[in-house]
């Protein structure tokens, strides 16, 4: 053999000799699919923290940390799959593996987690409710287990921002809205006992068309959520209230498809969910601005009710707080006060101590 075909055979073989160590080095990376879905489109704010924040987290934490597994994500937005009736289910159910689930529509499957929805006027900083449901989920037994025996691991804290009221009608004080139809569905319509005003059931998708015909006469609702429906437009003017943020779910994965992914998986989930609560702060914070100035921009008029008759309302509510303590199960009033005493921690002073009520 010729020494210039030594040097191409010895070449030839030291690249050979490189394929091997190649190979195992890119089949170590193990591929893991996750089926992620909800009920709501990819513009929802909750759906949003999963796409734009949870997802690209958990690519990036695996990466960051050994880069020995990666994501095939198996993407079912705008409820291909479930309805938003049935968001628990399909988590617990493992019709998906990650998901949002809305516990604001499971109240007697989930007491614990809808006390937000029964003490208003507690609070209009939802980044406070938000990290504070964050700890609430693993500090507080009854609540975690609650998660666990509905097979899920809540991974990162939903909110609302705070609800005011829009109306076809200006309110210069409590007294306006007495002999007043508002739309206020669920438990919101508890919040308007003692006003005078007559709540009437409805949804998001349906305030429009009831305030345009008639049916009512304003809505009970938040900046963030209420802007894509227009209600504006039918009802101009925005009376800021102040009745508080609510906690109304979880980014959640269920329990059973967790404890089979392999540790950095589950390092990736915990760690990402974390992020997502945190870039999920920040957009409702930036939503609510934006939104606001729109609705401004395309005729609104914004107002707020004065102190004194704010405190005349909250000072007139029931004590739905304690109807909601008496039927939500023994862990109830320590759900209450645990969650009240991190309010306080956080600097909030609440106008009504439910906690001590019940």
């Amino acid at each position: 053999m010729s020494q210039q075909s030594r040097r191409r055979f010895m070449a030839g073989a030291a690249g050979a000799a490189t394929l091997p160590v190649f190979s195992i080095r890119a089949s170590a990376q193990q591929a893991i699919t996750v089926q992620i879905g909800a009920s709501h489109p990819v513009q929802n704010m909750w759906v949003a923290a999963m796409k734009q924040s949870f997802q690209p987290e958990v690519d990036k934490f695996l990466r960051d940390n050994g880069n020995t597994h990666r994501i095939t994500w198996r993407e079912a937005y705008g409820g291909t799959l479930y309805k938003f009736q049935d968001t628990m289910e399909a988590v617990r159910d493992n019709i998906v593996d990650v998901g949002f689930v809305g516990t604001l529509w499971e109240g007697s499957t989930m007491p614990l987690q809808n006390m937000t929805y029964f003490t208003p006027f507690s609070g209009g900083d939802h980044g406070l409710v938000a990290r504070t449901f964050e700890m609430l989920n693993t500090a507080v037994a009854p609540l975690r287990a609650s998660w666990n025996g509905l097979n899920m691991v809540p991974l990162a804290s939903m909110i609302t921002d705070s609800y005011h009221l829009w109306t076809n009608f200006p309110i210069r004080s409590l007294d306006d809205l007495r002999n007043r139809k508002i739309s206020a569905p669920g438990t919101s319509a508890n919040w308007l006992t003692g006003t005078g005003a007559t709540p009437l059931d409805g949804a998001l998708t349906t305030y429009y068309t009831d305030i345009q015909t008639g049916v009512s006469e304003g809505a009970i609702s938040f900046f963030v959520g209420i802007l894509p429906t227009r209600v504006y437009e039918v009802a101009k003017y925005i009376t800021k209230v102040d009745l508080g943020s609510m906690y109304v779910g979880a980014i959640a994965v269920n329990r059973d498809r967790m404890n089979r992914y392999p540790k950095p998986v589950q390092d990736a989930f915990v760690a990402a969910g974390r992020k997502a609560t945190e870039w999920h702060i920040a957009d409702v914070a930036s939503r609510i601005e934006a939104n606001e100035k729109e609705m401004v921009a395309k005729g609104a008029i914004v107002s707020t009710l004065a102190a004194a008759d704010r405190e005349k309302w909250i000072k007139g509510l029931p004590n739905i707080g304690k109807t909601w303590a008496d039927s939500a199960g023994p862990a109830s009033r320590a759900m209450l006060r645990a969650y009240f005493a991190a309010l306080r921690q956080g600097g909030f002073s609440p106008p009504r101590a439910w906690d001590e009520e019940a």
